[in-house]
């Protein structure tokens, strides 16, 4: 992000060194405030060291005086010693720092514990009748008020629109799944799944597709994902817990619909996001599933992805199962029986696993 000097301010803060020779580590000397980019700062400076580990040095610290509230403020500072001539020290003892100084729970003071040896000022050019002279620069950096903000996409937000509206003529393929009709934009489709390309603009293209083996509620979701990257009722990429209350249903064949859990819900999307290669649904189906693993499904989790090639999945399934507890409940379950029968070699991994324990 563009940034410009918005304002500087300085202070010229004079420490009767002499005087501090009374005082002890972390007594403090501070200067009077002074104003700089719109706010206001003070010098604290620790004559004999601002902890006793720093008893030999001089400690000088920044602080930002004035309520910066939620603003977070950027500054240059430059600090040095003035020489006897008012000029910048020959010795060059001087320090720049760059800070973001925030609320008053966060960082507010910045500087050096160990600015100078009280020994090296005391036989520099800088103390004079007794007293040194520390130059304090601030330079507020703000954000350039030239900078043009651009909001985020809502491509999503108008592609979901349009499948809306895919009633109103401008689409140009019909889906038949079960007994419902779904229309949409071949262009779309062909650009979110290669399988979907192929279909629609191969030899073999027409504009009235039948499709089996999916359920009308599981192809509405996946309709929506390829329009939207999003599943229906999730705010953003973090799936929210309660998402699948606002998952399309069918409540037509409520007999249908008895016994079809959210998991046969996920599992039926995963396995049409690996037939039409959509690999972000993919792993969001898989994550939905793990956020409902127990040892009671746990197999049947398993045996989905495994038959559904989802390695991040089965890689937290076999590991669930390393769990005493769980491994005891889920080898009782059908999904188990079902893994045994149709992939005995995750059940040897499963056993290797275990003896591993």
């Amino acid at each position: 992000m563009a940034t410009r000097c918005q304002s500087a301010g300085f202070i010229e803060f004079k420490l009767d060194f002499a005087a501090s020779n009374h005082l002890a580590v972390g007594d403090i000397v501070r200067s009077d405030d002074f104003s700089a980019g719109g706010h206001l700062w003070r010098v604290i400076c620790y004559p004999k060291g601002d902890e006793v580990g720093n008893g030999n040095y001089l400690s000088l610290y920044l602080r930002l005086v004035s309520d910066s509230k939620s603003e977070k403020i950027k500054a240059i500072i430059d600090a040095f010693l003035l020489g006897r001539n008012g000029a910048p020290s020959s010795s060059s003892h001087g320090k720049r720092w760059v800070h973001v100084y925030s609320s008053p729970d966060g960082s507010r003071s910045r500087g050096f514990p160990e600015f100078v040896k009280r020994s090296v000022l005391d036989q520099s050019d800088c103390v004079t009748d007794g007293f040194v002279t520390f130059m304090v620069v601030v330079i507020v950096l703000r954000d350039s008020p030239m900078a043009i903000p651009v909001p985020s996409s809502d491509i999503a937000d108008h592609l979901g629109r349009l499948l809306d509206h895919a009633n109103d003529g401008s689409t140009d393929v019909t889906f038949t799944v079960g007994t419902e009709t779904f229309h949409a934009h071949r262009a779309v489709l062909a650009a979110r799944s290669p399988v979907f390309k192929a279909q629609l603009f191969g030899s073999m293209a027409d504009a009235k597709i039948t499709l089996q083996g999916i359920r009308p509620e599981v192809f509405r979701i996946l309709l929506r994902f390829m329009y939207t990257d999003a599943f229906p009722g999730d705010d953003s990429d973090n799936d929210n817990d309660d998402a699948e209350d606002s998952l399309p249903r069918d409540d037509d064949d409520e007999d249908e619909q008895e016994g079809y859990s959210d998991i046969d819900l996920f599992q039926d999307l995963l396995a049409a996001a690996d037939m039409y290669h959509l690999d972000r649904l993919k792993l969001m189906c898989a994550r939905k599933l793990w956020d409902r693993v127990s040892g009671e499904t746990v197999a049947k989790l398993l045996v989905c992805a495994e038959l559904r090639d989802c390695s991040e999945l089965k890689s937290a399934c076999l590991d669930f199962f390393l769990v005493e507890k769980n491994f005891k409940v889920a080898v009782l379950t059908d999904g188990y029986l079902q893994l045994m029968q149709s992939f005995p070699s995750v059940i040897a991994e499963i056993k290797a696993r275990v003896r591993q324990i």
